[in-house]
């Protein structure tokens, strides 16, 4: 699992959205059908990684609602019992800095 964390972050450091939701969904694919909060917060960060693709497109629409489905799993961070809990604090984090940057540069856009 932890090599699979560190190639999203990596492949998001790097802007390559599309490899780090591929990342990701290696870990959480085997688990989509558990009920837990550590499986849904997974699905979040990958919806974060299809979020800015999409942003990275031009969709930017597509994209604003995409980052809504990880806003949704986010909150359930707190909830999380796991050994990568701190990365995946880390990652969250760093998730929504990538967020904050694509709004400031869509904003300098209009204006």
């Amino acid at each position: 699992m932890k090599s699979k964390i560190d190639n999203f972050k990596k492949c998001l450091k790097e802007q390559r959205f599309y490899d780090a939701h591929e990342a990701l969904e290696a870990a959480w694919f085997p688990r989509r059908f558990e009920d837990s909060s550590e499986v849904k917060f997974l699905k979040g960060l990958i919806n974060a990684s299809v979020s800015f693709e999409l942003y990275k497109k031009g969709k930017i629409k597509q994209s604003k609602k995409i980052w809504t489905n990880y806003l949704k799993y986010r909150q359930l961070l707190f909830k999380v019992e796991s050994l990568h809990l701190n990365e995946y604090y880390r990652l969250s984090r760093y998730v929504e800095e990538i967020n904050l940057q694509q709004t400031k540069t869509n904003k300098e856009k209009i204006i």
